[in-house]
C-alpha cells in the first residue's frame, strides 16, 4: 500500500456524506462537526447517539447510487463490504475523496487518529495500522500534555487565571483540558487537596505557591488568594488556580473568578471531578440508582445545625428519602446524624464513609445513621472524607 499525502481540509459548509450509522460513523461525527462540515447520514437503522448528534441531517433508508451528489468528502462505514464498495465507486466517478472505515486499502483517502494542543492539530497515519496510530496519538498527546515534549518558539500562554479542577485526589482524574493548562503555567496556586503528583511533574521554572486551608488548622486567606491570582496574572503571568475537587463544588471558585473579573483579568473556568460523586464511586457505591433514589443532596459541614452562618435546614434533610452526601463533616458526623434523627430519618439509614477517595490510601467504613458517629471516632476517621447516607450507602459491587 503506497504512502498518503496528510492534508488539513476546509468543510466548514461543505456537503460532507456519511454511510451508516453504527459506531464507527459515531466516532468519526463529532470532529466533522467541529469542522463545520454540513453531515448528511444516511443509514437503514442508525444508533441513538447518533441521531442524536445536533446539527447534522440523518436519512434513515438504505444507500442509494447518487446520494453522493454534491459531496466533498464521503465515509463508507456500514458493516456490508459491498455497500461500502458501492459508496467508493460512486464517489470515484465524482472525483470526491472517499474513507472506506472497513477496508482502509480500498478508499480513497484515509482518516488519521487526530489530536489537539493549544491551537495546534496533529494527526497520525500508520499504513493503516489503526491501533499502532491510536498508539502513538495518545502518546504524543500525553507528552505535550505533562511538557516532556515541547517546542522552543511555541508562544507562551497569554496572561490571565485559569481555574482548574483537580478531581477527586488521583492525579490521572484530571481533565485533559486541565492537566494542558497546567503544563502551560508560569505560576500554580495549589490547594491542600490538589493531587500532588500533578506538582511534580511541573518544570523548576513554575511559581508554586501553597493556598492550603487545612481543615480546623493554618489557611491562607481567601482575600490573599484573590490579591496574588490578579497580582501575579498583572505581571504578565499565566496563573492556574489549582484545587481538588470541582471549583464551584465548595470550592470558592466563584469567588476567585469575581475577583479576577473585577480587576479586568483574564479568567476561565475548568470544571473538575467533585469527590462528592467520585469518592463514593471510587468505592463502588452509586450516588443514584433507578428505582431506589431519585435525589442527591450535596451539603457542607462546615458549619453544625442551628449555628447562624448555617443555611441548611436540617429538619427537611431528614425528610428526604434519597442520597445525603456530607461534605467536610469528620469533626461532626455525631452532630449531623442528631440532626437527621430528629428530622425523621430512620435510625437503621446505611451510612458509608470514604477515606482519601480514589487514592491509593482510600478507605470505607460502613455503618447505619445510628451508629455513624460512634464508628467514624472508633475508627479514626481523619478529613478528606465523605460521608453518603441513603440506601445507596449498603450497595457493593457484587449486590
Amino acid at each position: 500500500m503506497s504512502g498518503h499525502y496528510l492534508v488539513g481540509l476546509d468543510l466548514a459548509g461543505r456537503r460532507v456524506v456519511v454511510v451508516g450509522g453504527g459506531s464507527v460513523a459515531q466516532r468519526r461525527l463529532p470532529n466533522l462537526i467541529a469542522a463545520g462540515a454540513d453531515v448528511h447520514v444516511i443509514a437503514i437503522d442508525p444508533t441513538p447517539a447518533v441521531e442524536s448528534f445536533q446539527g447534522i441531517t440523518v436519512t434513515r433508508r438504505a444507500y442509494a447510487d447518487g446520494d453522493l451528489e454534491g459531496a466533498w468528502y464521503v465515509m463508507a462505514c456500514t458493516d456490508d463490504p459491498a455497500v461500502n464498495a458501492a459508496v467508493v465507486a460512486e464517489a470515484e466517478r465524482r472525483h470526491t475523496f472517499c474513507v472506506r472505515a472497513d477496508d482502509a486499502q480500498y478508499g480513497t483517502a484515509v482518516t488519521p487518529a487526530s489530536a489537539r494542543h493549544r491551537d495546534v492539530q496533529f494527526g497520525v497515519l500508520a499504513g493503516g495500522d489503526h491501533k499502532l496510530s491510536a498508539a502513538l496519538r495518545a502518546a504524543i498527546s500525553r507528552a505535550l500534555a505533562e511538557g516532556s515534549l515541547t517546542v522552543d518558539d511555541v508562544e507562551p500562554h497569554a496572561p490571565g487565571v485559569a481555574l482548574v479542577g483537580g478531581g477527586p485526589g488521583d492525579p490521572d482524574l484530571i481533565t485533559v483540558r486541565g492537566q494542558r493548562l497546567l503544563a502551560e503555567a508560569d505560576v500554580v496556586v495549589a490547594d491542600r487537596l490538589a493531587p500532588a503528583e500533578l506538582l511534580e511533574s511541573l518544570g523548576p521554572q513554575v511559581e508554586i505557591i501553597d493556598a492550603a486551608k487545612v481543615p480546623y488548622g493554618r489557611a491562607m486567606k481567601q482575600e490573599a488568594i484573590n490579591d496574588v491570582l490578579v497580582a501575579r496574572a498583572r505581571e504578565g503571568k499565566f496563573v492556574v488556580r489549582l484545587k481538588g475537587g470541582d471549583p464551584y463544588v465548595y470550592g470558592r471558585g466563584f469567588e476567585e473568578l469575581q475577583a479576577c473579573v473585577a480587576a479586568g483579568v483574564p479568567v476561565t473556568v475548568v470544571p473538575g471531578i467533585s469527590s462528592s460523586i467520585a469518592a463514593p464511586a471510587s468505592a463502588g457505591i452509586p450516588v443514584t440508582h433507578r428505582g431506589v433514589t431519585h435525589e442527591v443532596v450535596i451539603a457542607s459541614g462546615h458549619v453544625p445545625p442551628g449555628h447562624p452562618d448555617s443555611l441548611i435546614d436540617w429538619s427537611a434533610m431528614g425528610k428526604l428519602r434519597g442520597t445525603l452526601v456530607l461534605m467536610m463533616a469528620v469533626e461532626r458526623v455525631d452532630v449531623f446524624a442528631d440532626a437527621l434523627l430528629e428530622g425523621g430519618r430512620p435510625a437503621d439509614t446505611p451510612v458509608a464513609m470514604i477515606e482519601n477517595g480514589s487514592l491509593p490510601t482510600q478507605r470505607l467504613l460502613r455503618t447505619d445513621l445510628a451508629h455513624a458517629a460512634e464508628v467514624a471516632e472508633a475508627e479514626g476517621l481523619r478529613p478528606p472524607a465523605i460521608v453518603v447516607i441513603g440506601q445507596v450507602a449498603a450497595f457493593t459491587e457484587g449486590a
